[in-house]
């Protein structure tokens, strides 16, 4: 699972570098440049032959990440399909095979934490507070956790946030 993420950042690290070369070549940037309709938009651009060389290199990089990342994604699919861990956590809003793995292998088997609130601090997302004296300085994430786990949960959560998802009332609420 870490290496599917570590590849998933350094996918958009490649279109970021194509995002800076438009950039630098006065062109506007365009979101989504890796649909089939962007990529011919790319084609027709009038690029120097540094920025077209090194716009055609992100492509490229970019094309054997995706191929990298497709049979990593069949057999982590698999491996949630199959454990009953991932199968639990899928049941939640938001989160799907790919997401439960990395939560379940992230936060391990949660009956080794004698509290929910232990559980809560391994993930790094518990606010911490400095105080001293009368002065109390804002609360910030600890942050102290494992990142792929921290990154799992906010995917999760933002499909929650979501129009269609069920608890979208109680997320407004929030």
């Amino acid at each position: 699972m870490r290496l599917r993420k570590t590849l998933l950042d350094d996918r958009r690290a490649w279109q970021q570098r194509i995002q800076a070369v438009l950039y630098h070549q006065g062109q506007p940037a365009h979101p989504h440049l890796l649909t089939l309709d962007r990529r011919e938009w790319l084609a027709t651009l009038e690029l120097s032959p540094a920025g077209r060389q090194a716009i055609g290199l992100a492509l490229s990089m970019i094309e054997r990440i995706n191929e990298q990342l497709e049979p990593l994604d069949q057999q982590l699919i698999r491996y949630a399909q199959h454990q009953a861990g991932c199968r639990a956590l899928m049941q939640h809003y938001g989160i799907g095979p790919l997401t439960a793995v990395a939560i379940l292998s992230e936060q391990g088997d949660v009956r080794r934490f004698s509290s929910s609130r232990k559980g809560h601090s391994h993930s790094g997302l518990d606010i911490t507070v400095f105080a001293s004296g009368a002065k109390r300085a804002p609360g910030k994430l600890s942050r102290q956790g494992p990142p792929l786990l921290r990154w799992a949960l906010y995917e999760a959560a933002t499909c929650a946030a979501r129009a269609s998802s069920p608890d979208h009332a109680y997320y407004l609420e929030v």
